[in-house]
């Protein structure tokens, strides 16, 4: 297993009087972390993928929950997001059972959080878990090993399975992709045809890295502009895909509106445009780089509690930053080149405008930027 920079967070809630809810796309790790975490100590388990555990935990009266839990102090209910009305069952169990800690895990956002924001307000402790960060893979790898796979990373991910299984990532990635990729959408959504889907997040896919249309995309997929909206949106509440919002705040010429739109795992994102040819053979390389160093940042400012906002800068006379961070009223700029030492210079007029401090990043310095606080 690789080690989880949430575990220590985690760990630290066990025994607190609040709950612990761990969202996160499907086989990133969460029931392993769960499971590691709560080794050696007597708690009850629920799979909430087993309609016997839907039955019997759907809105449950007091005296059933009793019957259910039994003498078990801690709970871990898995994909809780398939229980029907869980927010206000563990809200229960929170407030008539006092010596019982649960912790839920599941994988659709727009489902589970739904579910669990109003009811337990004030009695929960949440956290995201995503697919494993560089830091997590470098800990477990060694430090030499771990560079020497860089671009394997960019090719197949870093998903735990994935991980786990050298040699057969793209059987793995296939398997991810057509068993998981949608499960929560079609389940929890009025969602029915994956054609569409599968239309949209290939050309996603390949224009990773670039502003977003909707317009363009609606005609693409061939649905209205709202509906391409939605889909967007499902897809970033069941961990597929994050957007960057454009950052502006004083200049005139700033493109204002628009969003660029990552993949959370470059693997799933290469297994959706069927492409897994070395980096030398690829026109998208910079792509590939800049949706890795992206979504390492995002875990890692996730993971820390930084409490950065990440944004891309552009204005209409081409002039970008590929990734702004404002953090604690500083802007800080930053520009990705995949070669070592290549020529990059960010924008004077981003630079004065914000009295931003700027950085490239390449092969060579890397690692500064995906380890925050290393």
């Amino acid at each position: 297993m690789y080690p989880r920079i949430l575990e220590k967070t985690i760990r630290e809630q066990i025994g607190r009087k609040r709950g612990v809810i761990l969202m996160g796309a499907r086989q990133v790790g969460k029931t392993t972390l769960i499971k590691k975490i709560l080794e050696g100590k007597d708690y009850l388990f629920l799979d909430g993928d087993d309609p016997t555990v839907r039955s019997l935990f759907s809105s449950p009266n007091t005296e059933q929950i009793r019957s259910i839990v039994g003498d078990h102090k801690l709970l871990f209910i898995d994909e809780a997001q398939r229980i029907p009305d869980i927010g206000l069952t563990l809200k229960i169990i929170s407030d008539r059972f006092p010596g019982i800690q649960w912790i839920a895990s599941g994988s659709s956002s727009f489902d589970l959080g739904n579910q669990l924001n109003e009811p337990l307000t004030g009695r929960k402790w949440e956290y995201e878990l995503f697919p494993v960060a560089w830091e997590e893979f470098e800990e477990k790898e060694g430090y030499l090993r771990a560079e020497q796979q860089l671009e394997e990373r960019l090719l197949y991910g870093m998903y735990p399975d994935v991980l786990n299984h050298r040699g057969a990532e793209r059987e793995v990635l296939k398997e991810l992709v057509s068993s998981y990729l949608y499960r929560d959408i079609l389940t929890f959504s009025e969602i029915r045809k994956t054609e569409i889907l599968d239309d949209l997040v290939l050309a996603l896919a390949l224009q990773t890295g670039n502003e977003v249309n909707y317009n363009e995309l609606s005609q693409t997929v061939g649905v209205n502009k709202i509906t391409v909206q939605k889909y967007i949106d499902l897809l970033e509440k069941s961990y597929i895909i994050f957007r960057l919002r454009s950052f502006s705040r004083n200049l005139r010429n700033e493109i204002k509106r628009n969003r660029k739109i990552y993949f959370y795992d470059n693997g799933i994102r290469n297994m959706i445009i069927g492409n897994f040819a070395p980096l030398r053979m690829r026109t998208d390389t910079g792509a590939l780089w800049e949706n890795f160093l992206i979504s390492e940042r995002m875990k890692q400012n996730h993971y820390k509690n930084t409490f950065a906002r990440m944004y891309f800068w552009r204005t209409r006379q081409q002039q970008e930053v590929d990734l702004v961070e404002e953090k604690e009223g500083k802007i800080f700029g930053f520009e990705f080149k995949w070669k070592a030492g290549s020529t990059g210079r960010i924008s004077k007029t981003f630079t004065n405008a914000y009295h931003a401090e700027t950085r490239v990043i390449d092969r060579s310095n890397f690692r500064e930027f995906v380890v925050i606080g290393s």
